[in-house]
Formats: C-alpha cells, structure tokens, sequence
C-alpha cells in the first residue's frame, strides 16, 4: 500500500501566499495613492508660480503706464517746466520707474521659463514613469497569484485523487475479506485500488513540482521584483521632492537676480533726488520773471478842487529822476512797469541769445521782437492819447494847461526811439538765424528802426504782424508761416561757411530721439557719435555724425564720455 500525507497540511502549507499576495496589492494601492498626491503637489506649485508670473506681467505694465502718463508731452508748455532740478529729478524717477517695471517683466520671463515651463514638462515625464512602473507592479502581482492559483488547483486535485485511492483500498480489503465474493472480483477490486493509488502518486509528484516552482517564483517576487519596484517608485518620489525643492530656490533665486539692478534703479532715483537744488530752482524762477527795472516812483497828488486849472498828473510809474522809464497813459490805473529799452543782463546767457541751438534761439528771439514791438504799441497809445488831450486843452484851456504834457510826450519819443533801436538789433540777429540780410526795406514788418514817431500805424501793423499769445509765445500757425517764409537752404549755407569745431568727445544714445526741429538731428538708441560741443545749461548736446551731418540733441538722450583733457567721463541720464 501506498502511504500519503492528510490534505489538511497540504492545504496548510499553501494558505499563507494568499493573505501575502492581499498585502501587497494593498500596498500598491497606498503607494498609488500617495504618488498621485505628489503630481498634484507638484501641478498645484506650478499653477502657484503661473499665477505670480502674471501678477508681475500685470504689475510691470500697470508701472509702465504709470511711467508714461506722467512723462512731458512733446512740444508743450510741460516740457519748458522740466529745465528745473525737482521736475527733471521726477523725469528720471519715471525713466528709472519704466527700468524697475522691466525687472519685474525679467522675472515673469524667468519664472516661466525656468520654473514653470520645466515643470510642466517634468510633470509629463513623472506621470509616463509612475504609469510604467505600477504596470509591472501589478503585472508582478497578477503572476504571483496565477502561480498561487496553479498551486490550488494542483493542491485540490491531489487531495481528490487521495481521497479515491484511500476508497479505492478500502473496498479491496472488504471485498477480499467477504467469502462470498468471487475471486474474480477482488482482483479486479485489487486491480482498482492500484489504479487509484497510482494516479495519487502522479497527483503528489505534480504537487511537489507546482509547490516547489511557487516556492520559487515567490521568493523571487517578494525579495527581487516587488524590491525593485518599490525602489524605482521611492526614487522617482524622491526625484520629485528634491525637484520641487530645487524649484522653490529657483523661484527665490530669479528674484534675487534682480535686486541690483532694482537696487541700482532705486539708487538713481535716490540720486536724482539728491539732485534737486532749491536755490538753483529758485535763482531760475527769479531770472526768467525778474524785470530788471526800479521800482516806480511815488503818485503825484492830483487836485481835484481846481479843476479848470489842474494839470496832467503824472501815473505810478513816473519818477523825477528820468532815468528813462516809461509812463502809460494820462489818468489810467495800469500797474507799474518799466519799459524794456535797456539792455538787460540776467546772468542767464548772451542777449542774442546764442547759447541756444538754432531753433530756439529763433524763437527767443522772435519772442523778444514781439515783446518790444508790443512794449512800442503801449509806448505809442499813450502819446496818441496825451496828443488828443493837448488838443482838447489847446481847444478848451479850461480844462488844462497844454504845455504840461510837452515834457511827457517828448519822453515817449525817446522811449519810441530807443525801443525800435532794440527791436532792430534783435531783428538783425532774428534774420541771421533765419538766413536772411539785414537790410530789407521791402519788409516794413521787419524795419521798424526806421518808423517815425508821426506814423504810428506802421508800428501797428509791425505788432499785429507779430500777434502773439498772451504769454508771449508763438502760435503754432505763425511758427510754421516763418519755417515757410525761410528758404531751408539758407540755413545749411550758414553751417557749410563756418568751420567745423572740433571733437570733444563720444557719446552713445540711450534712446532714440527723432531730430523734427531745425538745428536738431536724428539718432538710434545704441549708436556712438562725437561731441563737439557740450551742454551749455540749456539741457542740449552737439554732437556730428560725420562731416556732413551734425546737430543738437537732448543731453538726457545721450551718455557722453569726454576725452582725457576734459575731467573725466561725465554722465546726463
């Protein structure tokens, strides 16, 4: 007889990878869990720095438009108030304010190139790498337990098979025992029991095999494949973390990058402020309204109480030194000012003006004809009306003694006299700016020296040719009526007969300035001209680009760098 082992410790020795395969899968399914966590970690920082790259595109640009809304507007009064060092301190804190916005849209583009844009792209590899290895996770854990299921199957049919051969036996040894049964039927009841407890023997050796071929794959799933992959898995999680890391020193270091710069922005604002001079502000105010005249004299008490016999009483502005200044008409209430026929000196620059480039030097001057053409207008409208009130007393001397005006009218005419002779030493100047002879009889607009005091309708017309705003300033229209009654090519012949001045230096243009006015010229942001003359106070550089081309520029458009004879590198930003 064959002797076998009780299936129950066959199935003993097989119930334990079961509850070991259940394990593990759970485990797979936390390690899932949790990996999954970190990608969404991960994307949730990156949408975090998306949204801060925004902020700073949103910011810089909301800096840049705050820059631009405040900057002088080109040919406005705004930018004759920029000459003082507060305004041009708060042009530079916009210049510097339009470079600080720059640095913010220097660190939205570095976010989003190094930070967001790597991350994106890392995202979609961790998520190709955590899907492949799960894969063969699960791929490891659907073997193990086919393998297990094998080792049931062959399990169960063994015991089967035992169970039959242990039936099979017994019915042998009853049928041998049994005195009535023919022998021919034990033998074949002997024959049974041998068949039966052959196929248990087979059962048992395909058990043995199948147990010992799970035995091993076991042992190679739970010490080689899941080790492995619970390794790769814990490395490609570590990977992430150090990543994300990594990425938050590069979120703080994109920021720090810039701080100089910032700094240095800050710094020249700072600069700038440091810049502003009260006194030289204030001494700027007092030389361009200071009028260079005395006080006026005191009034004359008018007597009422004679009044067939009164006579003209002098205004607020006659004095009795007669150091030339003017009176206006008799019995009005004007206030007092002093007639500009004296030269003034406001320490400012020359009187012709020719610290100036050539546009604005015409248009001083033009301002200045204007201002004595209409300080002659005045002069003249006061002697028209003390003329008419001689007249009324030479007709009725009740009224007033005629000769008591003499004395007045005849300080009017040299006033007259005086103020033409400036007007036409100022016109000389004018028509050689605009290209054009002294001597022009045919324009009596512009021959107002040669007016008589008995034509005062000339002079008129001379102001009224010259009409001008309230504020002596030119009209756009008159300003261009000039430009067209100028030929262009009289002003390039007065550059070619002069000789050409010397280089004093280079420069490089920090930013594009189109050359529209006479005497200006054009450069590009970057390009590196010669110097051949330096700013004057009046807030313009000369520069040449060649020997045919030369002209003015803004001195805040260009970095100049002086040669060695000078004091060294100076810099107007």
């Amino acid at each position: 007889m064959v002797s076998l082992p009780h299936p129950s410790v066959l199935h003993a020795a097989v119930s334990a990878p079961c509850l070991c395969c259940r394990k593990g899968k759970d485990q797979f399914d936390n390690l899932e869990k949790h990996t999954q966590w970190g990608i969404d970690v991960l994307e949730k920082y990156i949408k975090f720095v998306k949204e801060r790259t925004e902020i700073e595109l949103s910011y810089a640009k909301q800096l840049r438009n705050l820059s631009k809304k405040y900057q002088p507007k080109k040919n406005s009064k705004e930018e004759e108030e920029y000459r003082y060092t507060s305004t041009r301190a708060f042009l530079a804190t916009l210049n510097e304010m339009n470079d600080y916005a720059g640095q913010h849209e220097v660190i939205s583009e570095n976010m989003t190139s190094l930070i967001t844009a790597e991350l994106t792209r890392y995202v979609q590899e961790l998520k190709q790498e955590r899907k492949s290895h799960f894969h063969d996770g699960r791929k490891a854990q659907q073997h193990i337990e086919t393998c297990w299921k094998q080792l049931e199957a062959s399990k169960r049919r063994f015991e089967r098979d035992c169970k039959e051969a242990d039936r099979a036996q017994q019915y042998f040894e009853k049928m041998d025992a049994d005195i009535n049964v023919t022998k021919a039927d034990v033998e074949k009841a002997r024959q049974q029991a041998q068949l039966r407890h052959q196929m248990a023997e087979d059962s048992k050796a395909e058990y043995s095999s199948t147990l010992q071929k799970f035995n091993s794959e076991q042992h190679e799933h739970y010490y080689t494949h899941i080790p492995n992959i619970f390794q790769k898995i814990q490395e490609m999680e570590e990977r992430r973390i150090l990543r994300i890391g990594e990425s938050m020193k590069t979120f703080a270091e994109v920021d720090r990058q810039v701080i100089p710069i910032i700094g240095k922005c800050l710094d020249e604002i700072t600069k700038a402020a440091e810049s502003v001079d009260h006194k030289n502000d204030s001494q700027m105010v007092i030389e361009a309204f200071k009028s260079g005249f005395e006080p006026p004299g005191d009034v004359d008490f008018e007597d009422f109480t004679q009044p067939m016999k009164r006579t003209v009483s002098e205004s607020s502005l006659s004095n009795s030194r007669g150091d030339g200044k003017s009176e206006p008409k008799f019995g009005s209430k004007s206030k007092g000012k002093l007639w500009p026929f004296i030269k003034k000196n406001k320490g400012a620059g020359p009187e012709d003006f020719s610290n100036l480039p050539p546009e604005q030097r015409r248009k001083k001057l033009q301002q200045k004809v204007d201002e004595l053409n209409r300080d002659i207008q005045k002069e003249m409208d006061s002697r028209d009306a003390l003329t008419k009130m001689k007249d009324v007393y030479i007709k009725n001397p009740q009224m007033g003694d005629a000769a008591s005006v003499d004395q007045r009218l005849a300080e009017l005419g040299q006033n007259i006299e005086k103020l033409r002779l400036e007007v036409q030493k100022f016109e000389g100047w004018l028509a050689e700016v605009e290209g054009r002879l002294l001597a022009r009889t045919e324009q009596p607009r512009r021959q107002s020296g040669v007016y008589e005091a008995q034509n005062p309708s000339g002079v008129n017309s001379c102001a009224q040719d010259r009409e001008s705003s309230p504020d002596g300033s030119y009209t756009e229209e008159q300003s261009q009526e000039t430009e067209m009654k100028v030929p262009a090519t009289d002003f390039d012949d007065e550059f070619d007969d002069e000789e050409p001045l010397p280089t004093i230096g280079t420069c490089k243009a920090l930013y594009t300035f189109e050359g529209q006015n006479e005497g200006t010229i054009s450069v590009a942001e970057g390009e590196m001209l010669y110097v051949i003359e330096e700013d004057k106070g009046d807030g313009w550089t000369r520069i040449r680009r060649n020997e045919d081309e030369e002209g003015y520029v803004p001195t805040s458009y260009v970095e100049v760098y002086l040669d060695k004879n000078a004091k060294g590198a100076m810099t107007y930003i």
